[in-house]
């Protein structure tokens, strides 16, 4: 359970349009950690938003990206339950999520860029189209990629409104 010195009482780095994934990255490091060991059970989504100062929609936003990775699996009248470790072979979608980040993160996707096409990711990475589809819309969650109806996807600008 986070404790009182954790970033709700900090402000340290819950700020900004993107504080799922900062609820995520914390949870990871204490799911490596061994806090939250495979097989143990997380808090209340309620008792996670206290904790982080969020809404209990963010804190659901966050577990859904580490439910996406394979650390954690919901399971009904015990909640969300630790899986272990990252999977040794992740599962494709994610590997093209995270080439897709680390050209964000690095610019060679600048804000406003778009995003290539289903097609083109798809012959780059050998992948299925529903395969594809799963790595963008862990980008969109991740609130690093929008997509516009009829034009595309693109790399959110920096001040952009979530719809």
């Amino acid at each position: 359970m986070p404790t009182a010195a954790e970033p709700a009482a900090s402000g340290r780095w819950l700020t900004g349009g993107r504080i799922y994934p900062q609820i995520a990255d914390r949870l990871r490091e204490r799911i490596a950690s061994g806090e939250f060991p495979p097989g143990s059970a997380l808090p209340s989504e309620a008792a996670l938003g206290r904790a982080f100062g969020v809404a209990r929609n963010t804190v659901r936003r966050g577990l859904a990206i580490l439910e996406d990775e394979g650390l954690l699996v919901t399971i009904p009248a015990k909640g969300r339950i630790v899986c272990g470790a990252a999977p040794a072979a992740p599962y494709r979608y994610l590997v093209i999520a995270e080439t897709l980040r680390e050209q964000i993160e690095r610019g060679t996707l600048a804000a406003g860029a778009p995003i290539p096409s289903e097609a083109a990711l798809r012959r780059r990475f050998a992948a299925s189209r529903n395969t594809v589809r799963q790595a963008l819309a862990v980008l969109e969650r991740e609130g690093l990629v929008v997509a516009e109806h009829g034009r595309g996807r693109f790399v959110r600008e920096q001040g952009e409104q979530r719809g």
